[in-house]
């Protein structure tokens, strides 16, 4: 599912995502179908792949807001006031842990921060349960999460939950067979009460 494309960069691993909404497709995105810790890849369909990215933070963008000026007694008519419906955007914040490799069965993942610089306009989408599989694969066909450390370094300001949400759902997806499923829920559990105690102090 397509969410939106890319607008600009706050660094290279950190891109913000603008939002899909009515007035540019005819089934735009719905807030269930993104969020906090989903897997997105920014590639152009039939052309290049450029990244595989985590949603780490949202943006509501909305220009009226303390608006001091005029305001309307009902609701405008979208032929005559086009201005006031596109005003408002939803930005969402995607770091960059990799990319894919390769395609269909033979596709893996290349877990680290992306050489490539992501151009603007490029089009980001959902990650479906195979992609994000055959991301979390390396090329013998081995399990792989090597982007661990770099995603509690640049997850923003909610690095550590973002990094436990996305090791809870890798967990709960039993992607992963026997001592790797395992490992991971060790992992998950580890992070889950690190992030206990940090609060606690």
């Amino acid at each position: 599912m397509r969410l939106g494309k890319v607008v600009k960069s706050n660094s290279h691993c950190d891109y913000i995502v603008q939002l899909d909404d009515q007035m540019d497709v005819i089934h735009p995105p719905q807030a269930d179908d993104y969020g906090f810790g989903c897997f997105v890849k920014l590639e152009e369909p039939g052309a290049r792949h450029w990244a595989v990215g985590v949603i780490y933070n949202s943006q509501l963008f909305n220009p009226m807001f303390l608006s001091n000026g005029p305001r309307l007694s009902s609701e405008p008519d979208p032929m005559f006031t086009p201005d006031l419906i596109t005003d408002t955007r939803t930005l969402l914040g995607v770091v960059l842990i990799g990319s894919i490799t390769g395609k269909g069965d033979r596709a893996y993942g290349i877990h680290g921060i992306p050489r490539v610089v992501v151009p603007v306009n490029t089009e980001v989408s959902l990650m479906n349960r195979n992609e994000i599989h055959r991301f979390h694969l390396n090329d013998r066909e081995r399990p792989q999460l090597c982007y661990y450390s770099h995603l509690l370094r640049c997850g923003g300001n909610f690095a550590s939950q973002l990094t436990q949400q996305v090791l809870k759902e890798l967990a709960e997806s039993q992607l992963f067979p026997g001592a790797e499923q395992r490992a991971l829920e060790i992992l998950c559990k580890e992070l889950a009460w690190k992030n206990t105690m940090s609060v606690m102090r």
